[in-house]
């Protein structure tokens, strides 16, 4: 086999010439096993190919999955000012704490459902929790007063909790790392998408009422939740598992999208490769779990997420009400959302598509912070009656900031964390967490302090400082444990860890570099 192609593996051994320290026996064991697994392998002709297919088959149906999860958590923002608070007698603070349960159940089961997901075919568990959710969305057009939509919420999270980390997850389990914020914007670019399209189906769907003897808004909880249930259907037919079981790749391409995966841990930039072939870590062990709470960066990171969840629930659940306070009819509001959110979604690719290309995460990320904190302060300084449209752009701003900034806080911790079920905990704790201080964002804007809004503008600027803050202290500790890994491997202080060692260490091996 050869250089070339195992320098393509990640797994290239230090030159005989080297003056490093002599390889041990177990060492030298290793190489030859790796040199004899290597020359079988099958020639992958086309690696782009492949990596195509793999996006066809499995991208576009988690993209439709999760823009009817965010569809139908939002659209209660969207029936709303169609008349939902009316018609059942809520007072703001009512409405506000039927937004607010969701969150509760929500954030709690995102945890174990990426447990389960690990131990249960995605093929079942995806389209099953997809299932529930669609009758319980359904349902929730037939409730009656306060206490009615308050349950329909609080198993609406419930139901919803395992779709957004579980499909974060699951992607890891497919690509490797220089390749997983390009896939994650795809897939969560869905939720601009929802955004948009919630607001002209809520915009069309409205003309329903009356029909059946049902007021507009019923009919867009019961026809989002049939489309779910039916959706869900044919999720059971097309969502895959996992790589050693796809009947839409050959065998030879199996073997080499498995061999990529496995040994991915190696393949972080600037990375001073181990002259061992290191296997990522699968253990689903309860000692793979305290790794992940034990591990410092995980709450920077999750602080980070919460930072940028807050403004984004303020965004879904709040936006048609903030652009109908502007001065503009419900109807007129309905459609002066979609074009924010088409915009939010083109760029959420664009700035993914840079950061894989050139292993950008964090400065892109500050690029993102900036445009919400000046989106938040023209929509929050500036007079929405006197200057609506100053209030209006502030909202492209503020989109333009969230949501292509979602996927790279997600990837740059997945990026950073390694042991295939740490990793599954540590995405699931940052993602429940940060969902949870979602709820925060279905508090503070009151329906007294319309149309400047300036509570909850404000609330939302405090939380974009705070993301400014973990960036810079998640920068500062990965600069600090880089340099002192690429110390110990200089002073040669790393050459008696055998490759199951490293593998157990994951992203504690001397040879994990951390992305900053």
């Amino acid at each position: 086999m050869s250089k070339a192609r195992d320098s393509e593996l990640g797994a290239t051994p230090p030159s005989p010439d080297s003056p490093s320290q002599a390889p041990s026996v177990q060492e030298v064991e290793l190489k030859e096993d790796h040199d004899t697994f290597i020359e079988s392998l099958p020639p992958i002709v086309d690696e782009k190919k492949v990596i195509r297919k793999i996006d066809m088959r499995i991208i576009p149906i988690l993209s439709l999955l999760y823009l009817m999860s965010f569809l139908d958590r939002g659209s209660i923002g969207n029936a709303n000012i169609e008349g939902l608070s009316v018609d059942l007698g809520l007072t703001g603070a009512q409405y506000n704490m039927c937004l607010t349960v969701f969150f509760f159940t929500y954030s709690v089961f995102e945890v174990p459902s990426n447990m389960m997901l690990k131990k249960l075919k995605p093929s079942i568990w995806l389209p099953t929790i997809m299932v529930a959710w669609g009758i319980v969305m359904t349902l929730m057009g037939i409730v009656q007063n306060y206490g009615g939509l308050l349950a329909a919420r609080v198993f609406l999270g419930l139901t919803e909790a395992g779709l957004f980390p579980g499909v974060s997850y699951y992607l890891t389990l497919w690509y490797c790392r220089r390749d997983i914020q390009f896939r994650t914007a795809m897939f969560f670019s869905a939720a601009s998408v929802a955004g948009a399209f919630s607001g002209l189906l809520a915009f069309a769907i409205a003309k329903m009422d009356g029909v059946g003897g049902l007021e507009g808004w019923r009919w867009i909880f019961i026809l989002e939740g049939i489309a779910t249930v039916v959706i869900a259907i044919l999720a059971f037919k097309l969502v895959v598992d996992f790589p050693d079981t796809a009947s839409f790749l050959n065998e030879q391409e199996r073997e080499w999208v498995i061999w990529k995966l496995k040994y991915d841990t190696n393949k972080s930039k600037n990375a001073v490769q181990p002259p061992v072939l290191v296997e990522e870590n699968h253990d689903t062990t309860w000692a793979e779990v305290r790794k992940a709470f034990k591990d410092p960066q995980l709450y920077p990171q999750t602080l980070l997420y919460a930072a940028v969840l807050v403004p984004l629930y303020g965004v879904s659940l709040f936006l048609p009400t903030i652009v109908k306070n502007l001065g503009y009819t419900s109807s007129k509001a309905q459609l002066m959302t979609i074009p924010i959110y088409t915009v939010a979604a083109i760029a959420s690719v664009l700035q993914a598509w840079v950061s894989d290309k050139f292993g950008l995460r964090s400065p892109l990320l500050v690029v993102n912070f900036c445009c919400m904190f000046i989106g938040y302060m023209l929509a929050m300084n500036v007079s929405a009656v006197d200057n609506p449209s100053a209030t209006y752009a502030g909202c492209y701003l503020v989109a333009l900031g969230l949501y292509p900034g979602i996927p790279g806080i997600i990837s740059w911790l997945s990026n950073n964390t390694s042991g295939a079920y740490k990793r599954g905990v540590s995405m699931g704790v940052q993602i429940g967490f940060g969902n949870l201080c979602g709820a925060i964002a279905s508090q503070i804007y009151r329906a007294e302090d319309a149309p400047q809004f300036k509570l909850g503008h404000g609330i939302e600027v405090m939380f974009i400082c705070l993301g400014f803050i973990c960036i810079f202290v998640l920068n500062i500790g990965y600069y600090i444990v880089n340099k002192r890994k690429r110390r110990m491997i200089a002073e040669g202080q790393c050459g008696h860890y055998t490759a199951a060692e490293l593998s157990q260490m994951g992203d504690k091996s001397p040879y994990f570099i951390y992305a900053h």
